[in-house]
Parts: C-alpha cells; structure tokens; sequence
C-alpha cells in the first residue's frame, strides 16, 4: 500500500447484492460453495433491509445480501456479473452437484474463457458465480 492509494492486500472489502429470497441465497452460498454466515438480520424492522452476509470466517471480504421486505428490488445480473473464485485445481464435481442441488444452475458462461478454465453457476437471483480452475494471479 502507498499513501497514494488506500487499499491493499489486507483491506476488508463488502460486496453487496439485492436478492428475491435470503434463505434461498443462504442455501447456496453456505450449504452449496460452503461460505460461513458471518452476520444474519431477518427481523423485519420497518425502514430496515434484511440482511444475510458470508464468507470465509477470518476473510477480508464478504458478500452483503440484502432484501427491502417494504420495497424490495428485482435483482437484474447480465450474463457478466460474475464472481469467479480461483481454485488452482480442477472443479471437483461434487461441489458443483452441490451448488445444483442448493438451487443454482449450471449456465454457460458469456466469455468462453471461463468455460475453457471452469464452470459457471447461476445463483438463485440469476447473478453467476465461476470456478475457475487456475491461479491467480
């Protein structure tokens, strides 16, 4: 890190999405791709969003998904929204059954890149996650 620029490798960083359905987000991130839940709101508190985030325990990221129960949002992904996890080894098939079975679908992906080095899953809000058989970087 320099002091011109305030993020480095240690910087805790949230991405946060709208979702239709925590539980079903909660399916597929947690008992699907196997992410811990870090923090869960679903009290319904008026002027309030519910709120579900995971990743890894002790990680410097997580996701944030959100759902307005008193105006909730349509989650609108393109086909390259994309969160791409690199394993550096072969996608086990298992845990592609897995996310199957928690409620994502196998898509092909829109960049023929990630087909050649992974597979890519659609969510339950239909924004994509890929595992990536390389490294990075």
């Amino acid at each position: 890190m320099t002091d011109e620029t305030p993020i480095g490798a240690a910087t805790r960083v949230r991405v946060a999405r709208p979702s239709r359905d925590l539980a079903a987000a909660e399916r597929f991130y947690v008992t699907g791709l196997g992410l811990d839940v870090l923090w869960r709101t679903t009290e319904h508190v008026p002027g309030r969003h519910d709120l579900l985030m995971v990743g890894p325990r002790d990680g410097a990221w997580h996701f944030e998904l959100t759902r307005d129960p008193e105006r909730p949002l349509d989650p609108r992904p393109t086909v390259d929204d994309l969160f791409v996890v690199y394993l550096g080894r072969p996608v086990d098939e298992a845990v592609i059954e897995r996310l199957i079975a928690a409620g994502g679908r196998r898509v092909p992906a829109h960049n023929p890149y990630w087909d050649e080095h992974g597979v890519t899953i659609a969510d339950p809000d239909g924004y994509r996650l890929v595992l990536c058989s390389r490294t990075w970087p």
